[in-house]
């Protein structure tokens, strides 16, 4: 009995050593697996569905949509499929292997042989056999699949994917622009308004179980925003109509045209005429005009075989001069049209009183330099009025002459002329790049301060000067040009609106109503008389300006247009570089063109007709154009030119010295070369003087 005691005693002994130790190792691993679920737990989970044929997909967002102001689809994001078989669930039964088969093969053309080369990958869950597939082809498979005869089919599904489609095809390319792999949005709104287009992906997190049920996890998509642009279908299906007929009938280098609501600028419309199709923007085939002159032309065929010769960097050149939007990255001499804002400065800050008489006798004497008017043999006596009624360089000469450097170059800088619009679509040129594109109070010695009175050494955009215009006729506001108007998210809440935004106030609304009357004189009696249309009250300014190198006999022709003239609805810019005539000058190829268009615009937008006005006689003041100076120009007579060498037109026709290609820049020229400039011409009491007593509008808008 007492062996057994001590025994006993022995064996609770080393059970409570076991215990103890039992105890520390158990209070151990709990430690250790809490540690690593903690710090490793992803780690090793994604271990183990790996283990378990794990399978993430992406579920892709939809692009938003681009609307024009009416509602109507401009770009948009169709869905198709893409075919996703299952080699391992296939695989596991032979019948249904074969029924599976056999169903691929009648409604998506798979191949035995194909077939046998998907399934080779025997344990996978996700292979895409076809891609892009249109809803009615699925619609068919999917139909079969839940009928009797298909119920053997296992292993199959559809991922969703979008692709960019622009149901108008060309129209409104430039302004639109395009999308590449990855949602990339490529000039235009597409590329301006990226960020916002684009959404968020969702996924797909799939596995097999070891019951072998596929199991999944779903993060949805984030659709993009959606965009309600200023652009108008209509008014640009008609820009498209009348600019295509002109480069049928007459042809010229390049037609473009920016259509405006001179009230906000909006932009309504905008035309280049070398187009494309965003659908296929890569289609080499529509460059070809880049490789044809007035007098050489090619065939399709021709231009085909051409074109298989072309290097890849020689393609992509020509595709970026195909995509290059010609209203917002080149600039080019104004011409006349520049007269507009040279008498609006001097009427407004006192210069002119608007009766002083000048005496046009075809020419002013500038130190060296013989500068030639319009009208070689002189206008004779003229008002302000007649001067720009009659496109009257001598008179503009004169006018520019009592403004001075410092005030005509104010109103430059007032009017935008050097500087961005901030267009909010890509292609615009740096603020100091503009800078340089015309002469400044300190450049403007008296040679530069004649021409450039008159639209000729001052280079300028068409979104520049169209948005100029409108502040010389709407009262004075300048504001900011734009081509969207809202932005709306997946659920269909405004998150950004945009409507008058406005910059500064140019003129007084005093002035700006007479600059109204003196632009209906220029239709009604004098050089724009190409413009006219019965019962419309339509003012306007024409524009014939001097290619380089000078004396050539080549011309950008222009017409920058509004209607009514007393109740501004519509601006309407058109610029014709080049026409295929023989007597460029005198065409009038703008105000042709601006005529046709307005004649189908101004009924669509409502605008009536308030009178019978009687047709003028067509007054070839303008379209008489001659070379600007009298024997030698001098060697640098374009603001930002390097020199005469820079200027001269290769033959090939790639790059005539005319128009001086916006490129990029880095800002900050004005900070560092105006900034004394800024201090002294704007003053707060400038605004006080010129504006206390005018009638300025809405308070809101300020």
């Amino acid at each position: 009995m007492k062996k057994k005691k001590v025994f006993v005693k022995r064996m609770r002994q080393h059970l409570l050593l076991l215990l103890i130790l039992f105890t520390f190792a158990f209070v151990f691993l709990t430690g250790a697996i809490i540690y690593i679920n903690i710090n490793k737990g992803k780690k090793y989970s994604q271990r183990v569905l790996n283990q378990k044929n794990f399978e993430s997909i992406a579920v892709p967002f939809k692009r938003g949509d681009i609307f024009d102001r009416n509602g109507s689809i401009l770009a948009t994001s169709n869905k198709v499929y893409n075919l996703v078989i299952e080699p391992k669930n296939i695989l596991k039964d032979e019948d249904k292997r074969i029924a599976t088969t056999n169903a691929l093969s009648t409604y998506f053309g798979v191949t035995a042989e194909e077939m046998g080369g998907y399934l080779a990958d025997s344990e996978s869950l996700y292979k895409v056999i076809r891609k892009r597939l249109p809803y009615e082809d699925v619609k068919k498979f999917q139909d079969f699949t839940n009928s009797k005869e298909g119920e053997d089919v296992i292993g199959i599904w559809f991922e969703d994917q979008y692709i960019r489609s622009y149901p108008n095809n060309e129209l409104a390319c430039h302004l639109l622009g395009f999308v590449v792999s990855g949602n990339e949005g490529i000039g235009g709104i597409e590329g301006s308004y990226n960020s916002y287009l684009n959404g968020q992906d969702g996924r797909i997190y799939a596995y097999l179980s070891e019951d072998y049920s596929l199991q999944k996890k779903i993060e949805p998509a984030v659709d993009g925003c959606s965009l309600v642009t200023t652009i108008d279908t209509e008014i640009q299906r008609i820009v498209q109509k009348y600019c295509d007929a002109y480069m049928e009938n007459v042809g010229a280098k390049n037609v473009s045209v920016l259509v405006m609501n001179p009230s906000n600028c909006e932009v309504l419309a905008l035309y280049n005429c070398h187009q494309y199709n965003p659908n296929d923007a890569y289609d080499i085939s529509a460059c070809k005009y880049q490789f044809e002159t007035s007098k050489s032309f090619m065939s399709d065929e021709e231009f085909k075989a051409y074109a298989e010769k072309m290097s890849d960097e020689e393609k992509l050149d020509a595709l970026n001069n195909l995509w290059r939007n010609f209203v917002i990255s080149d600039s080019f001499e104004p011409g006349s049209t520049f007269k507009t804002f040279t008498i609006a400065g001097a009427i407004e800050d006192g210069v002119l009183s608007g009766d002083e008489q000048f005496v046009c006798d075809g020419h002013q004497q500038v130190y060296d330099y013989d500068i030639s008017c319009v009208n070689r043999s002189g206008h004779g006596t003229l008002s302000v009025e007649e001067a720009l009624s009659y496109s009257c360089n001598d008179c503009l000469m004169q006018i520019a002459a009592l403004e001075g450097p410092t005030i005509f170059d104010k109103y430059q800088q007032l009017f935008g002329f050097g500087q961005r619009t901030n267009i909010d679509i890509p292609g615009e040129a740096s603020s100091a790049d503009l800078a340089y594109m015309i002469y400044h109070r300190d450049t403007l010695n008296p040679v530069e301060l004649a021409t450039s009175s008159f639209g000729q050494g001052v280079t300028v955009t068409m979104m520049q000067l169209g948005t100029a215009f409108c502040s010389a006729i709407n009262g004075g506001y300048y504001y900011q040009p734009h081509v969207v108007k809202q932005v709306i998210d997946s659920d269909g809440n405004v998150i950004e609106s945009y409507d008058k935004m406005l910059v500064r106030r140019t003129i007084s609304e005093e002035t700006s109503a007479r600059m109204r009357d003196m632009l209906f004189a220029v239709v009604e009696e004098g050089s724009g008389s190409k413009a006219f249309i019965p019962g419309y009250k339509i003012g306007g300014k024409t524009g014939t300006a001097e290619k380089l190198p000078r004396g050539e006999g080549r011309y950008i022709l222009s017409f920058i247009g509004f209607a009514p003239a007393d109740d501004p609805q519509v601006v309407v810019y058109c610029v014709v570089d080049e026409p295929y005539l023989e007597d460029q000058a005198t065409s009038g190829a703008g105000a042709v063109l601006f005529n046709g268009i307005a004649r189908e615009l101004l009924p669509y937008m409502n605008i009536y007709k308030t009178g019978t006005y009687e047709e003028p006689e067509e007054n070839d003041a303008e379209y008489a154009a001659a070379p600007i100076f009298e024997g030698d120009a001098p060697e640098n007579s374009v603001a930002g030119q390097e020199s005469d060498e820079d200027s001269e037109d290769s033959e090939d026709g790639e790059d005539d010295g005319s128009e001086d290609d916006a490129v990029d820049g880095e800002d900050g020229y004005y900070e560092e070369s105006y900034e004394d400039y800024y201090e002294e011409s704007y003053e707060d009491d400038y605004y006080e003087e010129s504006y206390d007593d005018s009638d300025s509008g809405d308070d809101s808008e300020w």
